[in-house]
């Protein structure tokens, strides 16, 4: 009982001290980015530690070693650029819509007041309420007339109003049940990421996904040239990288799939 008593408050210090570990969620998804750098690590690791003809070239051409690692680097740098950002949500987009709309009648209000004239000058006065709700008003009434405009003329608000968070939805916008909100141009949601894939990080996942690909495909490439100058050298390193380099190239072809797939968004980017 003691020792389940201590864990708990070596669990509770570590959440004072992290305190995004005490959301499951985010532990998962903390798990699996460590989990693929790991991958990263142990792959490239290998490769140097068993692959001396590798170390070799490395001091002789040392700018063909370089230019793999910074693939590497930038590879990786682009996964968590694209894991931290946003895919779009129909609520911000409706928030900012609501927020230009406030601002410009606010302007145009300010603008016809005071009104100064040879006489002298008269101002043009709200009541406070009133005028909120009717900004309110309108504002629901542009954003609906928004993504009115974007469907076909007599549809129905009830269609794209989407039942988790009552708000109309775009086409294409769909609720994701992982992040609970609504994405703009919802994709998938991408596990290993941890966050949606929508409008507004579709292209960075795209770069992602084809600098991992350049990047599994060059160190598969390196693989397959240690085990054609090494193989039956020293058994159990040609049995670590011909498992290795299976594994590389189920990913390689997981990638490419995705690649091809997920190939128009650089024309928009």
């Amino acid at each position: 009982m003691n020792d389940i008593l201590a864990s708990m408050s070596n669990f509770n210090f570590c959440y004072r001290i992290v305190p995004c570990l005490a959301d499951p969620a985010r532990r998962s998804s903390l798990g699996l980015k460590a989990a693929l750098v790991a991958l990263h690590l142990v792959y490239a690791g290998i490769l140097f530690l068993f692959d001396s003809d590798l170390i070799e070239k490395t001091k002789e051409e040392p700018w063909y070693t370089a230019i793999y690692l910074l693939l590497f680097v930038v590879a990786l740098i682009q996964y968590f650029v694209t894991s931290s950002s946003s895919p779009g949500y129909v609520l911000d987009a409706m928030r900012d819509v609501n927020e230009k709309n406030s601002l410009y009648r606010r302007s145009s209000m300010l603008s016809k007041q005071p009104a100064s004239s040879k006489s002298g000058s008269f101002v043009i006065t709200v009541e406070g309420s009133e005028s909120e709700r009717n900004t309110q008003g309108s504002n629901i009434t542009s954003w609906t007339k928004l993504v009115l405009d974007m469907y076909p003329p007599g549809t129905s608000i009830r269609t794209f109003t989407c039942s988790y968070c009552n708000v109309e939805q775009p086409p294409r916008a769909k609720h994701c049940h992982d992040c609970d909100k609504c994405v703009l141009q919802f994709d998938h949601h991408c596990v290993w990421l941890g966050t949606c894939i929508g409008r507004g990080n579709h292209c960075q996942f795209w770069w992602y996904i084809f600098e991992e690909t350049a990047l599994c495909l060059w160190t598969g490439i390196l693989y397959i040239t240690y085990l054609k100058a090494n193989i039956l050298r020293v058994w159990w390193k040609d049995a670590v990288m011909i498992l290795l380099l299976v594994t590389l190239s189920i990913a390689l072809i997981f990638l490419l799939l995705l690649l091809i797939f997920h190939r128009w968004p650089i024309y928009v980017c």
